[in-house]
């Protein structure tokens, strides 16, 4: 059973992140190399007036960070093969990481998984991972302000963990009370409400910013749409096998 969950989330996941590192380089990446433009012409600005700045506004992906104030510069990979090598890496580490949890919960579920049951729990896994949280923190281009990380970080592990229990109420589960139980957990973190920054803009222009979101969740919903079909092929092709 374990060669099967983790040859299954291995092979998934590496597909699934090469797939979508070939996405993001039409979708997402020009639109972040677009707005960087716009970041880098303001990080002398904000560098210089760093010291007054409300500490709840944040450049998202700023470099005038924690590396500027100890006087030197974080590193980071090169504009062209560089980024695009390690934005893969990444990609294939995410995918093999989500592979593994769409495949755990395939072992627990009841009746056989294919290809297209994988897509119905990769949707899943869109919904909770991605479009739920965005609700509140939607994807953010560089060059936003935000609010503080840790704060985010914490509405969001809310969001998700919220969202999947609720959800796992409302599929697995029968009877009114279940119901109105899993909305009102789902509804439960937009109601406490994700953290804001004291005031919205950024470098960037709005339009620019929109439009990266879209893109996102788009190719969001084609990578957990990916991920699910293949970790559920493998896992039916490992099944004679095991």
């Amino acid at each position: 059973m374990f060669r099967r969950i983790f040859a299954t989330a291995l092979l998934a996941g590496f597909l699934g992140g090469l797939g979508i590192s070939i996405v993001h380089e039409f979708t997402t990446t020009p639109i972040i190399l677009h707005a960087e433009q716009f970041e880098n012409k303001s990080n002398t600005v904000d560098q210089k007036s760093s010291s007054k700045q409300n500490a709840l506004l944040i450049l998202a992906h700023g470099k005038a960070g924690n590396a500027a104030k100890n006087g030197h510069q974080a590193w980071g990979p090169a504009n062209g093969w560089e980024r695009t090598l390690f934005t893969t890496i990444a990609n294939i580490i995410t995918g093999v990481g989500f592979s593994l949890i769409l495949v755990a919960c395939f072992s627990l579920s009841e009746g056989t998984v294919t290809g297209r049951a994988g897509v119905i729990w990769g949707m899943a896994g869109f919904g909770v991972m991605s479009l739920a949280p965005a609700l509140g923190l939607p994807p953010e281009v560089p060059g936003a302000l935000t609010a503080e990380l840790v704060p985010r970080q914490s509405w969001w592990f809310l969001c998700v963990a919220a969202t999947a229990v609720g959800l796992w109420m409302l599929v697995f589960r029968k009877g009114v009370v279940w119901v109105i139980a899993g909305i009102a957990l789902m509804a439960l973190p937009h109601i406490v409400g994700a953290p804001q920054p004291a005031r919205i803009g950024g470098a960037v222009p709005p339009e620019l910013a929109g439009h990266f979101a879209a893109a996102s969740l788009v190719t969001a919903a084609i990578f957990w749409s990916l991920l699910g079909w293949l970790s559920g092929t493998f896992w039916q092709r490992f099944e004679s096998r095991s």
